[in-house]
């Protein structure tokens, strides 16, 4: 979880960067732009790359920092179609709450309380898979194996 938590302060650059371009080329004068939907496909393109083209190599940076690297299920790199299985499957750390919350119109406190728990109900249920995988690996047929630094 150590490693997810920092993957998403890196992930605030990468935001910053794609959300400035595609405010900067859209001309979008406000947040509240009818091209907001736009930006969050934009997005959502966006990650994808990140992490498909990261994970094919291995590892994102934050992966990296944590000695943890991404392999299927013999161990092998991930392809690229593989990656991009995973990027898919991991959108289920999130999809359920957005889906129930879009036609409650919630407020800020319930979204934030609702996507908690739903990450912690789903980082608890890895416990009940066998080799104690999260699902989106198990779905996607990857697996996070420790990567011992390189010595010099």
């Amino acid at each position: 979880m150590a490693c997810w938590l920092y993957e998403g302060i890196l992930l605030f650059g990468v935001v910053f960067l794609a959300g400035w371009l595609f405010s900067t080329l859209g001309q979008m004068r406000d947040a509240m732009d009818a091209r907001r939907t736009l930006l969050q496909a934009f997005l959502f393109v966006v990650f994808g790359i990140y992490f498909s083209w990261f994970w094919a190599k291995g590892q994102t940076l934050a992966m990296k920092t944590w000695h943890i690297r991404v392999v299927d299920r013999a161990g092998r790199p991930l392809s690229q179609g593989r990656a991009l299985l995973r990027y898919a499957c991991s959108w289920l750390w999130f999809l359920p709450p957005i889906a129930l919350l879009a036609p409650l119109n919630a407020g800020g406190a319930t979204i934030a309380a609702l996507m908690l728990a739903w990450v912690l109900v789903w980082a608890l249920l890895s416990r009940l898979h066998p080799q104690r995988q999260f699902w989106h690996d198990a779905l996607a047929g990857t697996r996070l194996v420790a990567s011992p630094p390189l010595s010099r």
